[in-house]
Formats: C-alpha cells, structure tokens, sequence
C-alpha cells in the first residue's frame, strides 16, 4: 500500500517567506506598482480608475485562492486511503454555476461603466473658454528630444513651461521622417504617441509649482533612453514675463535656444563637451565654425546621423550655428 502524501509545512513557510522577500522591494517607495502622484484632474482619473480596478483584481484573487485553498482542505485524501481510490463523485450544482457565470459579468460591467464615467475627463480638453482660457503647445517627439512651440513663435527644447493652474492642450506629433516616441509626464497625465505625419491631444492643468518629470515611453532608437522630458509650471506672472522675454531674445539672436538645441539634439551623442561619444567628437573641428557646412549637416544628415534640423526654421538654425562657433571657436 503506498504511503499517503505527508504535509510539508516547511516548504509552504519557506516559499511565503521567499514571496515576501522579493515583493519587499517592490512595495517599498512603491517601487513602480502604484501610479506617482497625481497634480493634474486627468491624471487624477487615471490614478482613480487604477485604484479601482486594482480593489477589484485583488478582491478575486483573494476570493478565488480562497476557495481553492478551502477546497483542497476540504477535499484532500485522508490518511489511510489508498493513492489510486477515487473520491467521492459529487456531480450537480447549479445554483453555485450560475453564481459563479454571473459574477464575473457584473464585475466587468462595474469596472466599464466606472472607467466610462472617468474616461471624457481623462481624454477630452477643456474649452478655450474655460476659467483662466486654454494655453495651446505643439509638442513634437525628435529623435532624440522634445520641442515645444507655443502660439507667439517661441521654441524651446526638453522642457516645456507652463502657467499654474490654467488648462494646457498638447498637439502631440513627430516628423515626418522621424519615427514613434511617446509623450509622459507620469504626474500630469498618461502615455501619448508621438506619430510621424499625425496629430494627437491630450491636456493637464497642474495646480502646484515645481518641475515634473518625465521620459518618452516608446522605444525610439539607440539614444532613447537620453530622451527625458521635463514641465515646468510656475506663476500665471512668472509664465507670462517669460514667454515675453523669451519672445523678444528669440527676435534679437539673444534666446539660450542655441544651448538648448545643442543639449537636447547634439550632445546626446556628441557629448556635453563635445568630447564625442557616440557621435564624432566636436571639440577642435572645424566644422563647428563654418555655419554652411552645419546648416547642411543638420539637414540632410550623414552615415549614422540622422536629419535633425531637416524642417527647423531659420531662427533655431541660427541660434544653433552661432552657439556652436562661439562654444568651441577656441577648440574647447
């Protein structure tokens, strides 16, 4: 007769245990597992309708593992009985089958409905009449950065500013020779793909100062990881003086757009110091001081370097030429 199978207490707090030392880190500083917080009324849906789905997900988990612990408990083989009898046969619950077919249905609808009500708040823009008007930003996804152009002609790179508590629509795009990156700012809203030739919106209304970081969220190319974003939200004032100002040194050749451009779209790969890297090195070329040769350059790409400033207008063309020969006009 063989010898029924023995209970191994052991292995069953061993394996708890091991479970809570690698989820231990994960939970820890939230680790990834729970939105970051939100700043922005649609990213407040997303993070509401996360919550709400996760009750869910762990309320049948629990009650399925629940039962299939009580079922093994109350099933198992008792000792004494042969390894090949067979249980008892217990055929017929209809009530229990009709339970188990309708709640998952009710559970879907409910979690539908919810993500339903959420969802206009999510996706759709407030008017331009709306409380303190709409700032409109055309953000377009480069490899390897971000650029952003507002409604008086001011182009800035990698960070994106931001009036407090005034409603920002985001057109979200790439070139047409550029390929797929993704628009993130995980505290002021969700993922939107930035598509070669096509436009999408999304919108945030942050209610506190401070930067808000974020990265493009679609696998781009080899530098994508250098690809970070930032929005910098400050006073409707402070906002204001600054669009301005900067409106005014774009007009003037004075703007930092030729540090920012080089930062964003060159030292990724040539280096902040232009030390080299993945690109050439730039420091003591002498292309750095021929405004034509890097005009062409920048337009119609070389080898491995891709066109970057194919449709750049001429403002962030100069402004990057004079900064690159005054930067390294004695080879540094």
């Amino acid at each position: 007769m063989t010898s029924p199978v023995r209970s191994k207490p052991f292995a069953i707090v061993g394996a708890l245990a091991a479970y809570l030392v690698l989820a231990a880190p994960a939970v820890a500083g939230n680790g990834g597992f729970a939105p970051v917080e939100p700043d922005s009324p649609n990213a407040e849906g997303i993070t509401h309708s996360y919550w709400f789905i996760t009750a869910f997900i762990l309320a049948i988990f629990a009650l399925v593992e629940g039962l299939l612990i009580a079922f093994i408990v109350r099933f198992r083989r008792r000792r004494g009985r042969a390894r090949d009898e067979d249980a008892p046969q217990i055929h017929g619950a209809t009530r229990l089958e009709i339970m188990w077919t309708i709640g998952p249905v009710l559970v879907l609808f409910a979690i539908a409905v919810f993500v339903f009500a959420k969802l206009p708040g999510i996706r759709d823009v407030p008017s331009a009449t709306a409380a303190g008007g709409r700032l409109d930003v055309t953000v377009s996804g480069r490899q390897y950065y971000w650029e952003f152009r507002y409604p008086n002609g001011v182009i800035a790179v990698d960070r994106l500013r931001a009036p407090q508590g005034r409603s920002v629509e985001l057109t979200v795009t790439a070139p047409d020779f550029d390929v797929i990156h993704s628009w993130w700012i995980p505290a002021l809203g969700g993922k939107l793909d930035a598509i070669p030739g096509r436009e999408n919106t999304t919108w945030f209304r942050a209610e506190r100062t401070g930067i808000y970081k974020g990265r493009c969220a679609e696998l781009c190319g080899l530098e994508h990881a250098t690809m970070l974003a930032e929005v910098e939200v400050m006073p409707q004032a402070e906002f204001d003086a600054w669009l301005d100002e900067r409106a005014r040194q774009q007009a003037e050749g004075t703007s930092p757009l030729g540090e920012e451009t080089y930062d964003g779209a060159c030292a990724k790969c040539h280096g902040l110091a232009g030390e080299g890297g993945y690109g050439p090195a730039l420091a003591g070329s002498s292309l750095t001081q021929d405004p034509d040769a890097i005009a062409t350059l920048l337009e119609n790409g070389r080898n491995l370097m891709p066109a970057v400033g194919r449709d750049w207008e001429d403002v962030q063309m100069d402004a990057l030429t004079s900064y690159l020969g005054e930067r390294f006009k004695s080879g540094g």
